[in-house]
């Protein structure tokens, strides 16, 4: 082999590695063509061969025709050119282009069944099983829309036998299940594609295509959760991979159909080249139908105006690219059907246009880097706005003032439907009800303080005229408390004065209700809490916690006796609420639950759950601090019960996360992941995703971590990563996210990326005047960097963890940085034994002084005779003196002391003991001593006398290695 040859074969297997893409094709068709100026056949062939490997997973997959003819030829022409491996390839590759044709309008159907007969035939004169020729076949089938076919292929390809030619397990899964969902039989495919979600079967594409198939069978079946993860799961393993444009599409189907457009937007706009690749007509013409459906929610929703990503060369709108991406989708669906003589892929095309959302809203735990509003109407009663049906103003208007006297949170929205009544029918209301009306507008939150306080004062003016003091008089003290609210405290609370005597003297000539003098009381008191949670400084502060608890007093000396009244224990209610804020104020958290209790309880009594929502939100918080989880678990589940159409969509975030936080605590990890994921959804809505979706989402990524779901928890991680500053949310937020981002992408298997967190997690760290959690996050980065093969980075980074540990004398940490290191000497091959043993004997210094340590050195011991094992090339001879017996011989006196110190460490080390007896049982039957290697393994079955077979995973691995033994004494004896 000439040294051309030798280089251009090494980069053809380079090339493997590279990522998927024109420059990776580009490289193969050069490649190529330095094989074919070497004059070495089967150096081409093999060269075609890698050339055939890139188109396929490319966006050129319509260049694999010519390079395949051409292989085929030399096939024909020189088959002695083939080694075994290649020839393998050959008719493994058969089954890719004759698939492909089919994605290919310009080739005819005579040419595809030719293909396909040619291939069946090849097939079998090879002596291959037809059953990757059927599976060729159902494709042909369903891509014409021919059931009866597909049916019969699909019978025929599992009824032949599996052989070398078959493709792997999971890409047949995947197939077997398409063609049960296009079947309709969501529910059987699902469970066909179970081996390949839950890994059993896996390949380089799968469980990345799987995963998107099964989002709208999941959706349809009701899993909605399951998809939901399957997204988050899918898109980031199919996101870099250029071939999987098909896949990208079913996510964003999904998106389009779950209330998710945001995210739709954000998958299109990180490929644009999707709009243009057309090397797979079959699967641009998929991505164009689903960029299709997703512009027409947008423009469902009343967003046909935004800007969206789109094609290169223009401005796009949701509104223009839907009708761009249908057009150009049905004009590549009738070139299919015109080379098909039917009608078919058009009519899929249209129906996959046609769909409608399966769900309103699927939240995901992640905000679209391209925010677009997609609000839906809010949920609660809707009032027609006219027709036969609707009811008129009179009834309206007794409608409003019913849910006001019940105090209903629904009486806000009724009073506007009456505004909308009234506005229509030019009507003019009577004095009181304008009075009502612009009191309830000026409650319900959507007026600035100062609009809301003008609001209060016409309602006052309207009030007086229609005869009602009582509530004129209150409804002034609610306009001051706005003011109060917009920054006047010391104007308010001068205002209030006058107001609070005008309401006693009214009520003591019958002029006013005690509902309504006693809310002139509270008003007092909100003024005062507004002054208290805006003092300048400490003193000012302790004095309006005073005039807090007075104020709140004098409600309670008011309201108490008047009970019977009527509709005064809301605001008894509130005054025990205040006087539980004076207590957390004062540091009696304990006072303050009692008070936060006592407050719901008043509500609940009259019958206003509705009412409690606060002083249940306060307890939750308050037993929170206390570590009463359980009361504040009770507490948040209840405000969420009964604040339902109450709540804000900001409170409702908070409480969730409050009741995350209980559940986490009280052992319930998975709801707390699911309320987190609520808790997200609803700061969105609350237009806080900046701030409290950012934690909310940071929480969720933790706990889908700790639940084992790595693949969910990366995704949301990555995506809140750069929304996340230590100036806007402080570092110890940034580092706990990288440290559980690059905790999720170890268990993910990519090393690489989890240690670019992780050091910069630890860099932060560095700072810190703690420096644990440094030592840590250094020691973590290593262990990415040596599982990434990464040799001197992975040494500089235990030795700056290991002069860490060293620092805090927390000796276990640097003992384990040693041991590590010893590794990462070891694979610098003979030359960095040397350092490797002086790693171990550093190590085991540090333990010998150390009683408490003694596990620590027996684990050192027993790593360095593992050490010393692997630094050996071949077995042991005969010789006493040959190197490879002196080193076996070295290492059976440490795996002895291993097992020796791990007895004395006491006995909840019998396992590791137990493994170093095994070591050295190994040991000694490779060094020719069976009766020596059969004895310790007898001593691993004694120590384990009486444990019955099946109790405990460890004791059944340990018996079976000890048969292992015994069956290598036997075989070489």
């Amino acid at each position: 082999m000439s040294a051309d040859a030798a280089t251009i074969r090494q980069a053809l297997r380079d090339m493997q590695d590279e990522p998927e893409g024109p420059a990776r094709n580009a490289r193969s068709e050069r490649l190529l063509a330095e094989a074919e100026q070497s004059g070495d056949g089967a150096l081409v062939i093999e060269a075609l061969v890698h050339q055939l490997q890139v188109y396929n997973y490319s966006s050129e997959k319509d260049k694999l025709f010519v390079p395949f003819a051409r292989l085929l030829k030399l096939w024909d022409e020189q088959p002695g050119d083939f080694d075994r491996f290649m020839t393998h390839h050959l008719f493994w590759m058969f089954k890719w282009v004759s698939s492909s044709m089919v994605d290919q309008p310009h080739i005819p159907l005579a040419s595809i069944e030719k293909w396909q007969a040619e291939m069946a035939h090849r097939y079998r004169l090879a002596g291959h099983s037809e059953r990757a020729v059927r599976q060729g076949e159902l494709e042909i089938a369903r891509h014409l829309g021919d059931l009866e076919r597909g049916e019969r292929a699909y019978t025929a390809w599992l009824a032949a036998g599996r052989d070398r030619m078959a493709n792997c397990h999971a890409c047949e899964l995947h197939e077997q299940g398409a063609w049960q969902v296009l079947r309709g039989l969501d529910e059987e495919a699902l469970k066909t594609w179970a081996p390949v979600l839950d890994g059993e079967h896996v390949c380089a594409h799968e469980p990345h295509a799987v995963l998107a198939s099964s989002l709208l069978p999941l959706l349809r079946t009701g899993r909605a959760e399951q998809a939901r993860a399957h997204h988050l799961r899918g898109y980031r393993m199919v996101r870099p991979m250029e071939s999987m444009r098909y896949s990208a599409a079913l996510h964003i189907e999904f998106c389009a159909l779950t209330g998710n457009e945001a995210r739709g937007l954000e998958i299109l706009a990180e490929r644009p080249a999707y709009f243009t690749d057309s090397g797979n007509p079959s699967s641009l013409m998929n991505f164009l139908t689903v960029t299709a459906l997703l512009m027409d929610r947008l423009t469902a929703l009343g967003h046909g105006g935004q800007s969206v990503p789109g094609p290169a060369g223009r401005e796009w709108t949701a509104a223009s690219l839907a009708v761009g991406a249908r057009s150009r989708a049905l004009d590549l669906a009738a070139r299919f059907d015109e080379r098909n003589g039917n009608g078919y892929v058009s009519g899929e095309v249209r129906e996959r246009l046609a769909q409608v959302p399966l769900l309103d809203r699927l939240p995901l735990g992640l905000r679209a880097a391209r925010p677009v509003s997609t609000a839906r109407p809010a949920p609660g009663p809707q009032v027609a706005a006219g027709g036969a049906d609707a009811p008129d103003l009179a009834a309206l208007l007794a409608e409003a003032h019913r849910l006001s006297e019940a105090l209903r949170p629904e009486a806000g929205a009724a009073w506007r439907a009456v505004a909308a009544r009234a506005e229509a029918e030019g009507a003019v209301l009577a004095d009181l009800d304008r009075a009502t009306l612009e009191d309830h507008l000026a409650m319900d939150g959507t007026l600035p303080p100062a609009g809301a306080a003008q609001a209060f004062e016409k309602a006052a003016g309207l009030y007086e005229a229609g005869g009602d003091a009582g509530e004129a008089v209150a409804a002034r003290a609610r306009g001051v408390f706005a003011r109060a609210l917009d920054g006047e405290t010391d104007e308010a609370a001068a205002l209030i004065g006058p107001l609070v005597e005008q309401a006693i003297a009214l009520h003591a000539r019958g002029g006013t209700t005690a509902r309504q003098a006693s809310g002139v009381l509270v008003c007092r008191a909100r003024i005062t809490e507004q002054r208290m949670l805006r003092a300048a400084d400490e003193e000012a502060h302790l004095a309006a916690v005073a005039e807090l608890e007075e104020a709140a007093r004098e409600v309670l000396a008011f309201a108490e006796p008047r009970r019977g009244e009527g509709r005064v224990a809301t605001r008894i209610a509130e005054a025990l609420g205040h006087l539980g804020d004076v207590a957390a104020h004062r540091g009696d958290d304990p006072g303050a639950l009692g008070l936060y209790e006592r407050a719901a309880a008043e509500a609940h009594g009259a019958g206003l759950p509705w009412s409690a929502v606060d002083y249940e939100a306060r307890t939750a918080r308050t037993a929170g601090r206390l570590h009463d989880h359980a009361t504040a678990e009770r507490a948040a589940r209840a405000a969420l019960e009964h604040g339902e159409t109450s709540v804000s969509p900001s409170g409702r975030a908070r409480l969730l996360l409050r009741l995350a936080e209980a559940l986490d605590t009280t052992g319930q990890p998975a709801e707390a992941a699911d309320r987190t994921l609520d808790a997200s959804h609803w700061a969105d809505e609350a237009g806080e995703s900046e701030s409290l979706g950012v934690y909310a989402r940071h929480r969720l990524g933790g706990r889908l971590l700790g639940l084992g779901r790595a693949a969910e928890a990366a995704a949301v991680l990555e995506a809140v990563l750069p929304d996340i500053s230590a100036d806007d949310h402080g570092d110890g937020m940034l580092v706990q996210t990288l440290w559980w981002l690059g905790d999720g992408l170890m268990a993910l298997d990519e090393p690489r990326a989890a240690a670019e967190h992780r050091l910069r997690a630890a860099d932060i760290a560095r700072a810190w005047p703690e420096q644990h959690d440094h030592a840590m996050l250094a020691q973590l980065a290593g262990e990415s960097l040596y599982r990434a093969e990464l040799n001197a980075e992975a040494e500089q980074a235990y030795a700056r963890a290991g002069e860490l540990w060293r620092s805090l004398d927390e000796v276990p940490g640097l003992v384990r940085t040693l041991r590590v290191r010893a590794w990462i000497a070891l694979r610098e091959g003979p030359s960095g034994m040397s350092a490797a043993r002086a790693f171990m004997a550093g190590a085991e210094r540090e333990c010998e002084a150390r009683p408490e340590l003694r596990a620590e050195l027996a684990s050192t011991y027993g790593q360095t005779a593992d050490l010393i094992v692997r630094s050996c090339e071949g077995e042991p001879g005969e010789a006493a003196d040959d190197p490879v017996r002196v080193a076996y011989e070295e290492a059976l006196g440490y795996a002895d002391r291993a097992a020796r110190a791990f007895h004395e460490a006491g006995p909840e080390q019998l396992a590791s003991r137990t493994a170093s007896v095994l070591t050295a049982a190994w040991l000694e039957a490779d060094l020719g001593r069976g009766r020596a290697a059969l004895g310790r393994a007898a001593q691993v079955v004694a120590a384990y006398e009486g444990v019955p077979e099946g109790a405990d995973e460890t004791v059944d691995a340990r018996r079976a290695e000890v048969e292992s033994v015994r069956a290598y004494v036997a075989r070489t004896a």
